[in-house]
């Protein structure tokens, strides 16, 4: 797939045009911070040796001398409690010494970048080996899937970065391109029931998410014309990658894969979230089985704190308007980047040791393809930019798609792919739009 955070290897063949690229000044700079990081390790690791020894060294003098005197202190009747004094004051010593080579090192683990890379590192290191893995069949020399003794494919976990981006599918140095796919279960023949686009942009310091509806009517590689949904169960996420690659001419850089159990896990680890609902909303969540706990059929108007079996009821929901009047798929996918932006929102304020605690709570919900070296750059890029804006878009954009129905598929929106091509670029490269470049040429 795309290395980008394509990236950190500068010689990437799918980066060739670009006149000055940045990455190599990035590879020096990541090179320069770790071999900082590792020096400053070692030398807190010498310094630390270092005082431990002098002060035993001196603990040792000082006994010695003791020894000399202890016949004479005895008679005083003061040797014990002198002695008893002595230790104590070295043992305290000793224990400031460690303390403050320690807040050295952990002013330089939060407090500086090589610092904060270090710490990255180390949980991308635990997020990589239990996160989950999309299993594929494993394949001979000629491409043909092994089957064992009783005829059935073996499977193994997909190696990271596997698909190859088209030609002309666009990517820019300065944005990272994530594919989010939501699904009710990954049994055969699923269908994405989510599809978005999150970009990190760090020339504008924003996230941005572009939700794709469903209904789309695109076509599919080796399949045909069909709603952009049924690309995950005719061929999974390789099919879903090339179905909007080819359609939208983007590429894109990994993805991330939840079904509604890790939804609802999510956001009851996070406490819940708070979302408003419309009266017509909370009357339908509380008299239909979109919440699947008859125990949780308690919304109301306004703002709720909705917690995880709340939350994916209300992102299903699209026979109802939602807040602001957006009814069908146009207001299913406007809940779903309203939990998402909620998401964010309380999960960007808590600290690095609540967000490491609970990651062994929500890691076997994630499957991924994103190498170890593409999530550490997203969180450096992430923290060191301090992003915490979020920004959302929907394809196909109002004005360019018909709605129609065709046979075999139903209902469907039909779009003006050049149109919304052009409006994604807008939204997730910052193009100016042609009004703009008029306005700016005159």
């Amino acid at each position: 797939m795309n290395d980008k955070i394509h990236s950190s290897d500068p010689k990437d063949p799918s980066r060739q045009g670009n006149s000055a690229d940045p990455f190599d000044a990035q590879d020096g700079r990541e090179a320069y911070e770790d071999e900082f990081a590792d020096e400053f390790m070692k030398s807190v690791r010498e310094d630390l040796g270092r005082q431990v020894e002098e002060e035993i060294e001196e603990e040792a003098a000082a006994e010695y001398d003791g020894q000399e005197q202890i016949s004479l202190e005895e008679t005083e009747g003061m040797g014990h409690k002198r002695k008893r004094r002595r230790k104590k004051y070295k043992a305290l010593k000793i224990v400031c010494g460690v303390l403050g080579v320690l807040m050295l090192a952990l002013i330089f683990l939060v407090g500086t970048p090589p610092g904060r890379r270090l710490l990255i590192r180390m949980a991308v290191t635990y997020i990589d080996s239990n996160i989950g893995r999309e299993e594929v069949p494993v394949t001979d020399e000629n491409g043909e899937a092994v089957t064992d003794a009783d005829g059935n494919v073996i499977m193994e976990e997909e190696r990271p970065n596997t698909h190859e981006s088209p030609a002309d599918a666009r990517s820019e140095d300065y944005v990272t391109n994530i594919m989010l796919v939501g699904i009710e279960s990954v049994l055969p023949g699923s269908r994405a029931d989510t599809i978005m686009i999150a970009s990190l942009d760090t020339r504008e310091d924003k996230i941005k998410l572009t939700s794709i509806l469903r209904d789309t009517y695109v076509n599919i590689p080796g399949y045909g014309m069909s709603k952009i949904n049924a690309a995950y169960g005719r061929g999974g996420i390789t099919s879903m990658y090339e179905t909007i690659e080819s359609n939208f001419k983007i590429r894109l850089d990994g993805y991330v894969m939840v079904n509604f159990e890790g939804l609802e896990a999510i956001v009851d680890a996070l406490g819940g979230v708070s979302i408003e609902l419309t009266a017509e909303e909370a009357r339908y969540l509380n008299t239909t089985n979109y919440i699947s706990n008859p125990e949780y059929r308690n919304v109301k108007e306004g703002v709720n704190l909705l917690n995880g079996n709340q939350v994916v009821g209300y992102c299903r929901v699209r026979k109802v308007a939602t807040v602001g009047g957006a009814n069908n798929d146009f207001g299913r996918t406007l809940r779903q980047r309203r939990v998402l932006t909620a998401i964010f929102e309380g999960y960007k304020s808590k600290g690095i040791g609540e967000l490491l605690g609970l990651m062994n709570t929500l890691l076997p919900y994630v499957t991924t393809d994103l190498t170890a070296k593409q999530m550490e750059n997203l969180l450096v890029d992430f923290i060191e930019e301090q992003i915490t804006e979020i920004e959302s878009l929907r394809i196909p954009a109002e004005g360019a798609y018909v709605g129609r129905t065709v046979e075999g598929a139903g209902s469907v929106l039909d779009p003006d792919l050049e149109a919304n091509i052009q409006i994604m670029y807008e939204f997730i490269f910052g193009d100016e739009s042609e009004e703009e470049e008029t306005t700016a040429a005159e």
